[in-house]
C-alpha cells in the first residue's frame, strides 16, 4: 500500500491497520512515535515493549499493551503530527503558519508549486500533500546536507514521486516556467524576484516567511520594483485550551510571533496596470475587512 495519508479504506466502515500503513502510537509518559506498521517488528518504549503483530489488523482508534501491561494508543497520524514529529537539523516551520500559507497561496490538486530552500522537507510535504499524486513540487535547497534530510522525511510518508529536488543556489534561477505558486523561506528573498517572476505564471501567487522587520520591508520594496500586486502582511498566533470540561480554560502554552508572512500576486506591466496598481495600493489598509463589513 502507497505509505500516504490518503487511503482507499476510509470511508463508511472502520479503517484497520495494514502492512506499510503509519501508526502513531500515543501513550502516558509523554510518549509519541509515528512508526510504519511492518510484520515481526518491535516498538521499545520506555513503558514497555510492544509486538507490532499485535497493532496489525486492528481498526485505527484502538488500544494495545505493552508486555508490561502500559495502554497505548495506534492512531492514524495527521499531516500535522506528521510535520511535528520529522527528524530535522533545521527549524521548521509551524502548522498554524503552513495552513494559512497553504490556503494563500491556493495550492490545490494537480498543482505545480515551488519552494525554496527545502528545509528539513516539513513544507515540502504539506505542499505535496496538497498538489496530490497529478501535482508537482519542485524545492531547491543551496545546501546537499540539508536536503538529504529533506528528502528522507518526504520518502517516509511516500510522497517523494510528487517532489523533484534540486541543489541549486536560485540565485541562478529556476528551472520551471508558469508555475502556480513560489515560497521562499530564505532570509533574503527579496533578492530573487527576478527568478521567481520568470518561474511563475501571471497573476500567480508568490508568498515568503521572514522573522525580522527589516527583511519585511526590503521584500515588500522589491515586491513593488518587481510588478508584484495585492500585497498583504500579517502574522498568525494561535492560542490552546484545556480541553476537559469541568476545568475549561485557556492553556498556560501559546504560540506566538514565529514569522511575519508576506503575500503577493504576479501581474504584468503595463500603463494601465501601473496606475491601477498604485490605486490599488493606497487602499490597502481596508483590505482587512470581514466579509461582512464589506458588502
Amino acid at each position: 500500500m502507497d505509505e500516504t495519508l490518503e487511503t482507499s479504506r476510509s470511508g463508511a466502515g472502520c479503517v484497520r491497520i495494514m502492512v506499510g500503513d503509519l501508526i502513531e502510537i500515543v501513550g502516558r509518559g509523554h510518549i509519541h512515535q509515528i512508526v510504519k506498521a511492518e510484520a515481526g517488528r518491535t516498538i521499545h518504549t520506555h513503558k514497555g515493549t510492544l509486538n507490532m503483530d499485535d497493532m496489525i489488523g486492528k481498526p485505527f482508534g484502538s488500544v494495545v499493551q505493552s508486555h508490561n501491561g502500559n495502554r497505548f494508543y495506534l492512531l492514524q497520524p495527521s499531516l500535522t503530527d506528521l510535520i511535528k514529529f520529522i527528524p530535522r537539523k533545521t527549524q521548521i516551520l509551524y502548522p498554524k503558519d503552513i495552513g494559512f500559507l497553504l490556503l494563500n497561496l491556493a495550492v490545490a490538486p494537480g498543482n505545480r508549486v515551488i519552494e525554496a530552500g527545502s528545509g528539513s522537507g516539513a513544507m515540502t510535504i504539506a505542499l505535496a500533500h496538497a498538489v496530490g499524486p497529478g501535482g508537482k513540487v519542485y524545492s531547491y535547497e543551496k545546501r546537499e546536507e540539508f536536503q538529504q534530510i529533506a528528502i528522507r522525511n518526504v520518502s517516509r510518508i511516500g510522497y517523494e514521486p510528487r517532489v523533484d529536488f534540486k541543489v541549486r543556489d536560485i540565485e541562478n534561477g529556476f528551472d520551471e516556467r508558469n508555475v502556480d505558486a513560489v515560497f521562499l523561506d530564505v532570509p533574503n528573498a527579496y533578492d530573487y524576484l527576478a527568478q521567481v517572476k520568470a518561474a511563475l505564471k501571471p497573476g500567480g501567487f508568490f508568498a515568503s516567511l521572514l522573522p525580522t522587520v527589516n527583511q519585511v520591508t526590503l521584500l515588500l520594496k522589491a515586491l513593488e520594483e518587481n510588478v508584484f500586486g495585492f500585497l498583504e502582511v500579517c502574522e498568525v498566533m494561535l492560542r490552546y485550551y484545556r480541553a476537559e470540561a469541568e476545568k475549561f480554560r485557556p492553556s498556560d502554552r501559546m504560540v506566538g510571533h514565529t514569522g511575519y508572512l508576506i503575500f503577493g500576486r504576479s501581474l504584468i506591466e503595463d500603463a494601465a496596470g501601473t496606475g491601477l496598481r498604485r490605486e490599488l495600493s493606497e487602499e490597502s489598509e481596508d483590505r482587512s475587512v470581514s466579509p461582512d463589513e464589506a458588502e
